[in-house]
């Protein structure tokens, strides 16, 4: 599966952007709605919780939300620490657009209907993770078992650190491809489901913007379902 990436570039903007034609936005450039907090865990267990044990958990996981997420200027900035920031709303087959800044040493990812991750880090020696296989970029499904189509990139394509990457992924049923900066990174590998390790990945979850460490920006966040 070959994602058609014509034009695309031009969502690199300084300013939040109006979603392309036929997509979602999922940030409105002022705040968090649509969004609350969760770590990582199992998205079946909390799908299952009651209306009213769910409504508590979403309420408390947004004061977490307010001390380590802000909007600035139409950015969404993370220190670094906290819940991840996840879409109220569940996806099953989707094409996703979204833009990241990491700072140094970041070590960030995007969930795929809860399942980690896309792995998004600092790919430089000096970021402390090459030992995990940084130093081939980001953009892998790195929770994948070894040795795996996908999990690891299939060129390095990130910009340097500071700067900001442009990226599309899309999942159709369990198949993922991942474009990075206009490179093809994962070209249609299954992602396999953290959690249970023999079962199939869940047929719809949310979005999530995964983070720890040090500081990332994201923008322009735009979904179509599929």
């Amino acid at each position: 599966m070959k994602t058609i990436l014509l034009g695309f570039t031009l969502l690199i903007s300084p300013l939040f952007a109006g979603a392309p034609e036929g997509f979602t936005s999922l940030f409105n450039g002022k705040d968090f709605t649509g969004w609350w907090g969760v770590g990582t865990e199992n998205p079946a267990k909390y799908l299952a919780l009651s209306a009213e044990k769910l409504a508590d958990k979403k309420k408390k996981s947004l004061e977490n939300i307010a001390r380590h997420w802000q909007v600035k200027d139409g950015i969404i900035h993370n220190d670094g620490h906290g819940l991840f920031l996840s879409t109220e709303k569940n996806y099953s087959d989707f094409e996703l657009r979204l833009e990241f800044k990491l700072d140094p040493k970041a070590d960030s990812g995007v969930y795929l209907r809860g399942i980690p991750q896309v792995q998004l880090w600092d790919t430089t020696e000096a970021g402390g993770s090459w030992k995990h296989g940084a130093k081939k970029g980001s953009g892998g499904l790195w929770n994948n078992p070894k040795g795996t189509a996908g999990r690891e990139p299939l060129v390095h394509a990130d910009k340097p650190i500071g700067e900001w990457n442009a990226m599309i992924i899309t999942l159709v049923g369990e198949k993922v491809t991942i474009h990075l900066n206009g490179k093809l990174i994962v070209d249609d590998a299954k992602l396999f489901n953290f959690f249970d390790k023999k079962g199939p990945l869940p047929k719809a979850g949310p979005i999530q913007l995964q983070t720890h460490g040090a500081p990332v920006q994201w923008r322009n966040i735009f979904v179509k379902e599929l």
